[in-house]
């Protein structure tokens, strides 16, 4: 689930008419096929928040388990934003990215500041680590709110109804212009489960219920491949320096670090271990201490 990268721009129509989506048929799917994940039994915003930063980029199956401690420990923004953020970090080990992990504590922060949780597109938008689809994502999902989310399945889905590739002003308008009146919540849970499930980068065409309305159903080059939030593949991680960064971070969920230990640690040479280490230091998720790191 990812899809945060867009401003929030001005929509537009798009420069096709869109296929007539039976709406009923869509929404019958889901209430039949919706997996059974915690967060869909809950509108409480801040454990839809902090599924949604959590879903960011990682399995289903890891977030589940992680979801719950992490609600168990800090059960309301409040209680996030007044832990320190090294304790979060280590919460948060095993899913990756920690950045998100201190977006989301910021974001605590300012919640808790504000004294109630925002339920505004731009106030939502103003958090740390809040972009469009995960603003619109805690709209619909906590506040049943009938707005269009585009992740990356959604986004796929639509570009193949629509038959060709949509810009990011095209796909976010399609998104809101879809959305049944009253439906926001069941709309989006289903139009996302369909996306992850049947309408895959390799389609399940014959299993979908609006097969018929679709301009693409499997024939053809597919519409979704460069479409404005469509994921592309990335790059390799082994190797790579975001792998040697998560050994820092993994290192330091056990305790400090001396610096002599970066170059073992991270299995690169000191002089690119010194560099990964201060990108560490510099993003806010480690601090050093004379020739020793921690967790903030």
């Amino acid at each position: 689930m990812t899809g945060d990268a867009a401003g929030a721009a001005a929509p537009v129509a798009p420069a096709a008419p869109m296929p007539g989506i039976d709406a009923d048929a869509l929404l019958a799917w889901g209430q039949h096929n919706l997996r059974d994940l915690p967060w869909r039994s809950t509108r409480d915003p801040w454990a839809v928040l902090v599924s949604e930063v959590m879903a960011q980029q990682t399995q289903v199956a890891r977030v589940v388990p992680a979801w719950h401690a992490f609600l168990a420990a800090f059960p309301t923004p409040q209680a996030c934003a007044a832990a320190p953020l090294g304790e979060i970090l280590r919460r948060w080990h095993g899913l990756g990215y920690p950045r998100r992990a201190r977006d989301l504590h910021a974001a605590a922060g300012r919640i808790a500041a504000r004294g109630a949780f925002p339920d505004e597109l731009g106030d939502l938008l103003a958090l740390p680590g809040v972009g469009p689809y995960t603003a619109r994502a805690v709209l619909a999902f906590a506040f049943e709110a009938d707005v269009g989310l585009v992740d990356t399945n959604i986004a796929r889905v639509l570009a193949r109804w629509s038959g060709r590739r949509l810009t990011s002003r095209e796909v976010q308008h399609l998104a809101d212009s879809l959305v049944p009146a009253g439906h926001g919540w069941a709309w989006n849970q289903s139009l996302m489960e369909l996306g992850a499930r049947l309408c895959r980068p390799r389609p399940q065409c014959g299993e979908c219920p609006l097969v018929a309305a679709c301009a693409y159903h499997g024939d053809g080059p597919d519409p979704a491949a460069g479409s404005a939030k469509v994921s592309t593949r990335q790059g390799r991680f082994d190797g790579s320096d975001r792998q040697a960064r998560g050994r820092l971070m993994a290192a330091l969920q056990r305790g400090p670090v001396s610096v002599g230990e970066l170059a073992t640690i991270l299995d690169r040479p000191a002089d690119e271990a010194q560099r990964l280490a201060g990108s560490l230091v510099s993003d806010g998720l480690c601090v050093r201490h004379g020739d020793r790191l921690d967790l903030p």
